[in-house]
């Protein structure tokens, strides 16, 4: 796993040392302080160099654009809110993916794969253990956003969300989150419809690649702005669950992905 991240900056390896006891700690700050943490540097270079060489040309001949009109909840109906509430405003989300089948045996799927990367996440979100999805096409996937893609703004249905950027864009393409804009007592409508109308001002991250990004969307409104110019955004989700055995349905499968593995 050293010639895939940085082991000495980010010791996953060592669970139980006083090394890896601050870096736990540390990622616990960032979260309870800005719902994220960031670990720039976190895969190595040569393993993201391997890692695009293999995403390049399927992006270009495989991959599912996925091009959709949503509202920042992605659902059709929220109690409360009228069919044009301005807090239901549609927003357009673009962008080209690969699934994990596309990924086998690349750095990706091997850090996926590593119980320590799991160990680690576990530990920071305080939970037992996280496990990796039993899905042959949502454990990894590999966005793209080209250029006029984006993510646009939505709350995450999952806890957390963790990404590993690989590849930065020529303009634009950056990370953006109004934070805690809403929560479990307080859905706070008038709020979103102030982001959407761009009376509030999001924080922006920006990132370089092969940063490790984990990020507490659930209350966090966020999305990625749109790309200019000739080079894209590339961007790994890994997901993990708290329970052994979760898959997504035929249904989203086809959704996210335009196939049923």
């Amino acid at each position: 796993m050293k010639q895939i991240i940085d082991l000495d900056a980010y010791p996953l390896d060592q669970p139980g040392t006083a090394a890896w006891d601050a870096l736990v700690a540390r990622a616990k700050v960032g979260l309870a302080q800005d719902g994220l943490f960031n670990f720039a540097g976190f895969m190595r270079p040569e393993a993201l160099a391997d890692t695009l060489a293999h995403v390049h040309p399927r992006m270009e001949t495989e991959s599912f654009h996925h091009s959709r009109w949503h509202n920042i909840y992605f659902k059709d109906d929220v109690p409360g809110l009228s069919a044009d509430d301005p807090a239901l405003k549609k927003v357009e989300t673009a962008n080209h993916t690969l699934c994990h089948d596309q990924l086998r045996g690349t750095a990706l799927d091997k850090l996926y794969q590593w119980p320590e990367f799991a160990t680690f996440l576990a530990a920071v979100m305080d939970r037992p253990q996280l496990y990796t999805m039993d899905d042959a096409l949502a454990g990894i996937n590999v966005l793209e956003y080209r250029a006029d893609e984006a993510l646009n703004w939505h709350f995450d249905r999952s806890i957390f969300t963790t990404t590993l950027l690989l590849q930065e864009p020529t303009q634009g393409g950056v990370f953006e989150y109004a934070q805690d804009l809403r929560s479990a007592d307080n859905p706070n409508h008038a709020g979103i419809s102030a982001l959407l109308d761009g009376r509030i001002e999001p924080t922006r991250l920006p990132q370089t690649a092969g940063t490790l990004n984990v990020f507490l969307g659930v209350n966090t409104a966020h999305r990625v702005s749109t790309v200019r110019g000739a080079q894209s955004r590339i961007v790994a989700v890994l997901s993990h669950y708290p329970t052994p055995g979760h898959r997504f349905s035929e249904s989203e499968q086809m959704g996210f992905f335009g196939r049923v593995a």
